[in-house]
């Protein structure tokens, strides 16, 4: 769903940048509340699978394919609000790096992609939570049923925005059907991504995912008689420091894997949005992309004949740059938040 230059026209495109930036500055400070020291680390290791796992297309219709857009996921791991700083992170790597999404139509991208999957899929995460059983389970499902409705919610978005400031005349009807139509098929994918990696984390940590958190049963002991909540056990620092560490290396390698691997044996079929743009006529005044020139533009590394080395060799320079712009933002929140809470800032109060 990578809007490009020229789909969306200059005012309206506007009017998302400045919405766009406005959501950024707010994440930036409610995700100080939401990053820790465990969680800072895997905001990082969020935003580099995420780029991974979006150059893997999966076929969902004759002719179509669709990738992860990845809202509900980062929202589910490290919270909705560093969820945006995630996908928009790993939006701006795309477009400046990659030539995927345009440089104009970024606005656009942050308010589909990050603001709204993101919103849209943890309101309805957090919903469900509330009512299901208090378990790892009814996580997983909530994820699921999250991440479904976030990729129409996406589509429907674009529609409304191409109602607003489409570039070409169109049956916006028609545009809205088709777009709601392959993304449900594309949210099921979405839905099966984001409910499997979340299931694997809370299975090995579940201290570690944002959306988990409070759902814990306290074990109960019979004293005299009287239900009592048990102590908590406590993890020992140095086995929790190593356990992060491993599942940090564990998916960063899995990133790597898959940009640098598995990516080759992608879907080659046009995305949701590109395939509904060309049937239905609204691509007809796409521009050339800013970043066309780019040494790694369309996922490939230049004067590198062999494509498989090519495209492999820039998904995996794409997840190390997005680990580490990704960390860097975050390790900077998290201090600004270790600043805002010492003893003379508080003083200062």
């Amino acid at each position: 769903m990578h809007v490009p230059d020229g789909f969306i026209n200059a005012p309206t495109s506007a009017v998302t940048g400045v919405v766009a930036a406005g959501a950024i500055a707010v994440s930036l400070r409610g995700a100080r509340r939401e990053l820790d020291e465990k969680t800072a680390p895997l905001a990082g290791l969020v935003a580099a699978f995420i780029f991974a796992v979006q150059m893997l297309n999966f076929p969902v219709a004759a002719g179509t394919s669709g990738h992860l857009l990845g809202g509900a996921l980062a929202a589910i791991l490290v919270g909705p609000y560093t969820g945006v700083l995630c996908v928009s992170v790993v939006l701006l790597m795309q477009g400046i790096l990659f030539a995927d999404g345009g440089l104009t139509a970024l606005g656009v991208n942050i308010t589909d992609m990050a603001i709204v999957t993101t919103v849209v899929a943890y309101a309805v995460f957090r919903g469900l939570v509330k009512v299901l059983p208090r378990t790892r389970r009814s996580v997983t499902v909530a994820s699921f049923v999250a991440a479904l409705l976030s990729v129409p919610a996406a589509a429907v978005t674009f529609t409304f925005l191409y109602r607003i400031g489409g570039t070409t005349d169109v049956a916006i009807g028609k545009v809205a059907t088709a777009m709601v139509g392959v993304h449900v098929l594309i949210g099921i994918g979405e839905a099966a991504i984001t409910s499997l990696t979340v299931g694997a984390v809370i299975a090995v940590r579940p201290d570690l995912v944002y959306g988990a958190r409070g759902l814990r049963q306290m074990l109960k002991l019979r004293v005299n008689g009287e239900l009592v909540d048990a102590p908590a056990a406590h993890t020992a620092p140095v086995a929790a420091r190593a356990s992060r560490r491993t599942l940090w290396v564990t998916g960063l390698v899995t990133s790597l894997v898959l940009a640098g691997f598995a990516s080759f044996y992608a879907s080659a079929s046009p995305d949701g949005l590109e395939k509904v743009a060309a049937d239905q006529g609204i691509d007809k005044k796409t521009e050339n992309h800013a970043s066309a020139d780019s040494p790694l533009a369309d996922y490939g590394v230049k004067d590198v004949a062999n494509a498989r080395l090519s495209g492999g060799l820039a998904g995996v320079i794409g997840v190390g740059v997005t680990v580490v712009a990704g960390s860097a933002v975050f390790w900077a929140v998290r201090r600004r938040r270790t600043a805002d809470a010492s003893p003379t800032a508080v003083e200062n109060v």
